[in-house]
């Protein structure tokens, strides 16, 4: 796939808003402020194609952009506690519609900073998509952050909390230094090419 050509089609502000899924969908999910748009941007080698807020929990729509034959779908940050209660349940509302509707899930990548333990939001978003039997995969961003055997130690730790086993692709990435992105790209093109 030519990263380099994927390009912004549309935000929506409610899951009722979404167009019918007609290509292949690989989603990504994750907490606000864990590095989701700065990931997209160095996935698509763009420096701005992704919106990255300036403060976390700014961004509140679903954002898709074009790829070739598949659709890249962008998921609002959840678990930020500085906006209204009515906003949080939208938030809720998109993600959840996202998932609640026939599409063509090919893919969902659950991000979590690799610098801590999961939030319990996070264990939450990964319970659901084993219940959902949802195909996904890990990524655990600002790996850059780490030394090599830091990473090691947290991505065995984050495992065991998460209670699950090697069938689950765990990478360390970072949208800083580049770790883990033609690992990331391999991953979704594997799924793609399954699709």
């Amino acid at each position: 796939m030519n990263y380099h050509n994927v390009s912004f089609a549309a935000a929506y502000g409610t899951s009722g808003q979404l167009p019918a899924s007609t290509r292949p969908e690989v989603a990504f999910v994750g907490r606000s402020n864990v590095g989701k748009s700065s990931l997209l941007n160095k996935l698509f080698n763009r420096k701005k194609l992704a919106k990255v807020s300036s403060k976390p929990g700014k961004r509140s729509t679903i954002n898709f952009f074009n790829a070739e034959n598949s659709h890249f779908v962008d998921l609002p940050g959840y678990g930020y506690a500085q906006v209204s209660k009515s906003e949080k349940v939208r938030w809720a509302e998109m993600i959840n519609g996202y998932f609640d509707q026939d599409r063509n899930f090919t893919l969902v990548v659950s991000l979590i900073d690799i610098r801590h333990p999961a939030t319990s939001l996070d264990v939450q978003m990964v319970e659901f998509l084993k219940e959902a039997e949802l195909p996904f995969m890990i990524v655990l961003t600002k790996a850059d952050k780490l030394s090599k055997s830091q990473i090691m130690r947290q991505k065995a730790a984050l495992r065991k909390q998460l209670s699950f086993g090697p069938e689950i692709e765990v990478v360390a990435c970072s949208s800083e230094s580049g770790l883990g992105i033609d690992e990331l790209k391999k991953a979704i093109e594997r799924h793609l090419a399954e699709a």
